[in-house]
């Protein structure tokens, strides 16, 4: 009886991924949203990115919006946190812009710098006190994600879960070789031909901001960014890392509960955020079948009870932060001070990790979720039609 409610779940789970990806717009990693943010496009934040400059002097920041313009009634936040070590800071920065009228761009460090004018010129604006540069206005958003071969690769799943694969007590399935092949063979094609990017040519709103290291470390060297929407004192969107904050919430629940989920998970706080765990967990149980191998995911703990064997890695995602070494200016991969500091992967150490807009975050991201591994799973894109920089500002190529 438990096999069979736990295969019906996941199933279920599949059917609703499979589903909601077929019918979601291009809308970055932040899809599928709450339905306060998809009735409020200029506050639904699409991709969060923060590196270190390549000179060791500047943190790298960029927010992109769904809606092509900015609202006067929404304020757009950067939430810089600092710490001596992952998993713990003990200060914040607030970067915040706002959009009093069209042209005008007001943006503030806390207290120690501001600006004031039009940042839409690809040059933006410096401070007045020339601790930061701002840009706002249109580019081509950089993430790439195979949303059809995504969706097909899904179908293959939930088919071998209807047809009585069976379920371990931690809620990871048993896909035998056979399938597992065909789940990543559709996942890196779509309609059986070469893999596409759902989302090219895609051009939201983005904020863009390079501000002096000294403002925002603190005198520590771990950063930990996130993003927010708010109106009216309310928060209306949060977001950071790629794919989380909706790809993995409310997947099975009736739309009234999971959309209630969602409008919870938006309004809080990294700080908050534990009782989202078992929802994450959940999720994760069932991508870390898709290789044919239960248990090699992330942090992963094999000696836990069988319902916590998902928690630590839920735990690190519910976070939901981009996690910037600010010690290294070698920025090239996604997760690399979680990696570091979690799963004892030393090279990972040297590398500021956060997010660059040359990442190919879905892949890594769904390869930590399979097999552990930064490569083990690919949707068949591994680059942006547009060329964009990590080093010349405003980063994100031209719309």
């Amino acid at each position: 009886m438990i096999t069979s409610l736990r295969i019906r779940h996941l199933a279920w789970v599949l059917a609703a991924i499979t589903s909601t990806l077929g019918a979601c717009t291009a809308r970055a990693s932040d899809h599928l949203d709450s339905p306060t943010v998809i009735a409020n496009p200029q506050a639904d934040i699409a991709d969060v990115f923060a590196w270190t400059s390549y000179d060791a002097r500047r943190l790298n920041l960029v927010m992109t919006i769904v809606g092509h313009s900015f609202s006067d009634r929404i304020q757009y936040a950067f939430h810089v946190d600092s710490g001596h070590r992952f998993g713990k800071t003990t200060d914040t920065t607030l970067i915040v812009c706002r959009f009093p009228k069209p042209g005008l761009t007001e943006c503030n460090v806390g207290a120690a710098d501001s600006v004031s004018g039009d940042a839409s010129r690809t040059a933006g604006i410096r401070g007045r006190h020339g601790r930061f540069t701002v840009f706002a206005g249109l580019r081509d958003d950089p993430f790439f994600n195979n949303v059809i071969g995504t969706r097909a690769a899904y179908q293959v799943a939930e088919k071998a879960l209807r047809d009585g694969a069976a379920v371990d007590a931690a809620g990871c399935p048993s896909f035998d070789s056979a399938t597992s092949a065909e789940i990543f063979k559709q996942w890196s094609h779509t309609d059986a031909g070469p893999a596409t990017n759902f989302l090219a040519g895609w051009t939201p709103s983005a904020i863009v901001i390079s501000v002096d290291l000294p403002l925002v470390t603190r005198g520590v060297r771990i950063l930990a960014v996130w993003a927010t929407t708010s109106a009216g004192g309310k928060q209306i969107d949060r977001a950071a890392r790629p794919l989380t904050g909706n790809a993995l919430l409310g997947t099975v629940a009736a739309k009234e509960i999971s959309d209630r989920m969602k409008e919870d998970y938006n309004a809080s706080t990294p700080q908050n955020s534990g009782h989202f765990v078992p929802e994450i967990a959940k999720g994760l149980a069932l991508y870390d079948a898709f290789d044919g191998k239960c248990g090699n995911q992330l942090l992963f703990e094999q000696e836990a009870p069988a319902a916590r064997r998902y928690e630590a890695l839920a735990k690190v995602l519910a976070d939901d932060r981009l996690w910037v070494n600010t010690e290294s200016t070698l920025c090239t991969q996604l997760f690399a001070v979680e990696l570091a500091s979690l799963a004892g992967r030393p090279e990972a150490a040297i590398d500021c990790g956060g997010r660059t807009p040359l990442y190919g975050a879905a892949n890594i991201y769904r390869s930590l979720l399979i097999d552990g591994t930064t490569t083990g799973a690919t949707d068949g894109l591994e680059r942006d039609e547009k060329k964009h920089s990590e080093t010349e500002f405003p980063f994100l190529a031209a719309p």
